[in-house]
């Protein structure tokens, strides 16, 4: 029997890779009172918010008056602040005392760039909260004892693209910051083998999501430890997803949801050696895109895992 919640939900202040929005329109389908607030809009998802500070140019003291402000209107009627990216409506010594003192219960969840290389010590404002969240089995390196909540979609608005055959597969690369993301290795190694590239950067999403359509083989980054937003966006179209990818946090995945990562393991180093197999093959590319789809349809379904969050604010 899933989990109920009464209640109103706070997400807040941010909408990185659109995280926020998605989890508060699934809640809301649900029947969960959420609503998600901003500090600014993302440039590339403009709208998905219910109410936005717009802090963007304003002064120090300015930003302090608007974030307090919020907190005024929005304590009295919420029963649980949901934090994302180690950042809290107001300075976080004063953001957790306050919470505590008004009976009100806080969950952090953790995006990436927030929590990755830090150190516990770093970290240690987390365990104010009453709940620790993240994305992955990788990032539980940093957060040991967090709940693992995976990044969801609708799924609804990804349709699966039928798989063409061509003499040069065209490669998608999208990456949020060129440098994090090893952009100059996916450039050099694409160089080396008989593709086209398109590497989609700096522009609204849906007019990524359409580039990402064309894609033929995907690579997200070469640095980090587990994929983003953007490969399972690739693996709902039933696209084959080429990322650097921790091995013991694919074994952890595959033991929790019972289903094998159908992603390709790559580095910078052996880039061009994983991507060649897939380059050369459309029956690979066809059968990693089909496995792409269903596993999203298992792991990233953001109707289920709304549930999972229902289930975390239940239990605080």
């Amino acid at each position: 029997m899933e989990a109920r919640f009464e209640g109103r939900i706070l997400h807040c202040p941010v909408n990185l890779a659109g995280t926020g929005w998605s989890n508060v329109l699934a809640l809301r389908r649900k029947g969960v009172d959420a609503k998600l607030l901003v500090f600014r809009p993302q440039p590339w998802r403009p709208g998905e918010h219910d109410e936005s500070l717009d802090l963007a140019g304003m002064s120090g003291v300015r930003r302090q008056v608007s974030q307090w402000g919020a907190l005024a209107r929005h304590l009295p009627k919420t029963d649980v602040f949901h934090f994302y990216f180690g950042q809290t409506l107001v300075p976080k010594f004063l953001q957790f005392p306050i919470l505590k003192a008004a009976r009100k219960k806080c969950v952090m969840h953790y995006l990436g760039d927030d929590i990755r290389g830090k150190t516990r010590a770093e970290l240690a404002y987390g365990k104010k909260a009453d709940r620790e969240i993240v994305g992955s089995y990788a990032a539980t390196r940093w957060v040991p004892d967090a709940v693992v909540v995976p990044p969801g979609l609708d799924l609804t608005e990804y349709r699966p693209v039928e798989p063409v055959e061509r003499e040069r597969p065209l490669v998608v690369h999208a990456p949020s910051n060129l440098e994090k993301k090893g952009t100059r290795f996916v450039i050099e190694a694409c160089e080396q083998l008989p593709v086209d590239l398109d590497v989609v950067h700096g522009v609204q999403h849906d007019e990524a999501v359409e580039r990402f359509e064309r894609a033929d083989i995907v690579v997200d980054q070469m640095h980090y430890l587990w994929h983003g937003v953007f490969a399972i966006e690739a693996m709902a179209l039933g696209k084959p997803v080429v990322t650097h990818l921790d091995e013991t946090a694919v074994r952890q995945t595959e033991e929790a949801f019972g289903v094998e990562v159908p992603i390709v393991s790559a580095g910078p180093n052996d880039l061009v050696e994983k991507l060649r197999p897939l380059v050369e093959s459309f029956e690979e590319r066809k059968r990693l895109g089909a496995a792409a789809r269903a596993y999203v349809e298992r792991v990233h379904d953001i109707d289920k895992l709304a549930g999972r969050l229902i289930e975390v604010y239940a239990s605080l």
